[in-house]
């Protein structure tokens, strides 16, 4: 099988390093992942300047893995269209320090590097970790991850998906298995904390705790808290059909 793993945290973030290593044993594996820290980026991409592309060493025995000055989406795209020599069989994006699930997938550059597999129609899964620490260990959600893409590739699920695998922060002994779920809904109650830099100029930054909404257990953020595992499949496209229906009824559109 043949594998491009993408992130959004920087080519040398430890999640990278963990689950290409795991996929190794699946596949052949090419990373290509933004030279720094790109979090939250979400689908952005590099129109205003060049992108520059090196190849690196890589700490995982990958065949090949490259350093994009671009953002996660520019990652995925450059792998997918130029930089590897066949279409793979699966893009992986992740391992990212801390959940991507409710609203947050909207933000998340890890989501968005996967959405270009599966913008392409190939199967393509993005990994969370629960933990926002930069001690975290990533080696148990990476070998969940990976029980989570040997479960949908056996399966034979739909491609041109994304499936976002969320996994808690917990030994691998206290993982209660795998869910799939659906986006919960949580509420930032968000606001900008104001400060001053030493020359006293105004600067904001902003802060939030997220307070859960919906506590269905078949919510993702509420099926990780519980300990599980869990795979959210996301579609690329947004329409909300039902409504568009419900809207040519009411003769909102004019033919």
């Amino acid at each position: 099988m043949r594998i491009l793993v993408c992130n959004d945290d920087g080519i040398n973030a430890p999640g990278i390093t963990a689950l290409a290593g795991e996929l190794c044993s699946f596949g052949r594996v090419t990373v290509v992942a933004p030279d720094s820290e790109r979090s939250a980026a979400s689908n952005s991409l590099t129109l205003a300047h060049p992108l520059r592309v090196r190849e690196v060493a890589f700490p995982a025995n990958v065949e090949k893995a490259y350093a994009v000055s671009g953002t996660p989406a520019d990652c995925a795209k450059i792998g997918l269209s130029t930089l590897l020599s066949e279409k793979p069989d699966l893009v992986v994006s992740g391992i990212n320090c801390g959940p991507n699930m409710c609203v947050d997938i909207f933000y998340s550059g890890t989501v968005a590097a996967a959405f270009e597999g599966a913008f392409r129609g190939i199967l393509s899964v993005s990994v969370s970790l629960d933990s926002y620490s930069p001690r975290a260990d990533f080696s148990v959600a990476a070998r969940w991850a990976l029980k989570c893409i040997k479960r949908l590739v056996d399966a034979g699920v739909e491609p041109g998906r994304v499936y976002n695998v969320n996994v808690p922060a917990i030994a691998d002994n206290e993982i209660r298995g795998i869910k799939v779920t659906r986006t919960g809904k949580i509420d930032y109650r968000e606001e900008y904390d104001h400060r001053h830099d030493p020359y006293g100029r105004s600067y904001y930054w902003l802060k939030g705790n997220p307070e859960i909404v919906d506590k269905s257990p078949d919510c993702d953020i509420v099926a990780v808290k519980a300990g599980y595992v869990s795979i959210t499949p996301l579609q690329p496209d947004l329409t909300d059909v039902a409504l568009g229906a419900a809207l040519e009824k009411m003769g909102i559109d004019d033919k």
